[in-house]
């Protein structure tokens, strides 16, 4: 089950039914099973404080997801700040709800096993981020 949530920000999603099977699709292609997933829709202030909280780092972060996952079925938090994927999408000169997207499914990759520590991981990680936003256009 997937869930959306929203914390002290007006953002909400417009279209979650689709964002749902969407998501679905990339767990399944991934030889994933969706378990119970969260997304927290959240502003700066509301994500800084988890970052210094439980991962100790005293920064602005556009993501940070919880993993639960118990072998191939997911489980999760995935707690998005919506002020920085708005800076992001600006500072990379591209759609807000195409970044948006990206953090979305970027949280699902890391839950399905991809890494992004080192340049191999990235290129990686940012090659699969495409090919699902391809599938949801």
């Amino acid at each position: 089950m997937i869930d959306f949530n929203y914390q002290e920000t007006a953002f909400k999603l417009d279209n979650e039914q689709a964002l749902e099977r969407w998501i679905n699709s990339v767990i399944s292609a991934e030889n994933c099973k969706l378990g119970d997933v969260s997304y927290i829709f959240c502003n700066d202030t509301y994500l800084h404080k988890l970052n210094v909280e439980f991962l100790e780092h005293d920064t602005l972060t556009d993501i940070i997801s919880f993993d639960y996952s118990v072998g191939k079925e997911l489980h999760g938090d995935i707690f998005i700040s919506i002020e920085r994927v708005v800076d992001n999408a600006r500072d990379f000169k591209v759609d807000f709800k195409n970044e948006l997207y990206r953090v979305m499914v970027h949280g699902i990759l890391h839950y399905c096993g991809y890494k992004d520590k080192n340049d191999a991981d990235i290129i990686e990680m940012r090659a699969k981020e495409n090919f699902y936003l391809e599938e949801l256009v």
